[in-house]
């Protein structure tokens, strides 16, 4: 591959990137909570992207490809782990909403970056437009004749990084605004409206796959 071409994949990446998806949504939510299990979640996500370049370079993803069913499952697994993060985060903002938060005090509920590392690589291995794009993108820029899975994986490394580079700023422009966000009010809308975006966007995919 030319520099040209990876110029060109990289800025695909980093346009892909700065769309608003799951993962944006759901490391904000959890930087609300802890910036270390934000950035945590950040890097479940960019670890899960390099399992989808494994994928498409030993040509297990074909199998997705060719078999509709299988990658309507999938869409449908990822839509219904989407909707539960909503919808569980919705059910502990109300739980939380005890009288010290009207004194002032933003209650929040500790989040483990093992546990931030496991939501934000689940969420990527389960978002089927994640799937879609190495299924129909990445192989565009494998030349023909070349070495495949290193070709992917060297792919998937940048877009990863460019994923992880992005979240990362998403989770520390958190973090700064920090001051703001804790107030009682803003905080709580700024928590039930990223986890309605959520559940959400899980309702858009189980509605996509049961269409198909």
């Amino acid at each position: 591959m030319t520099a040209v071409t990876l110029s060109a994949f990289a800025g695909l990446c980093l346009l892909l990137s700065v769309t608003p998806g799951p993962d944006t949504f759901l490391v904000l939510r959890i930087s609300l909570h802890s910036a270390g299990a934000g950035i945590a979640a950040a890097l479940g996500s960019a670890v899960a992207s390099l399992i989808w370049a494994t994928l498409v370079g030993v040509g297990l993803a074909a199998v997705l490809e060719d078999s509709a069913e299988v990658f309507r499952w999938l869409k449908i697994a990822g839509g219904l782990y989407l909707l539960y993060l909503g919808i569980s985060s919705l059910i502990r903002g109300r739980r939380a909403a005890t009288p010290s938060a009207t004194a002032g005090h933003s209650p929040r509920r500790a989040v483990s970056r093992r546990g931030g590392f496991g939501a934000g690589a689940l969420s990527t291995l389960l978002n089927p437009k994640v799937g879609l794009f190495y299924l129909a993108v990445v192989p565009q820029f494998i030349p023909h004749g070349g070495n495949t899975l290193d070709t992917a994986m060297v792919l998937g490394v940048i877009e990863s990084a460019i994923g992880f580079l992005y979240l990362v700023a998403v989770s520390i422009a958190a973090v700064k605004a920090m001051a703001w966000l804790e107030r009682p009010r803003v905080s709580s809308w700024l928590d039930r409206g990223s986890s309605g975006i959520i559940a959400a966007l899980g309702l858009g995919v189980l509605a996509s796959s049961t269409s198909s």
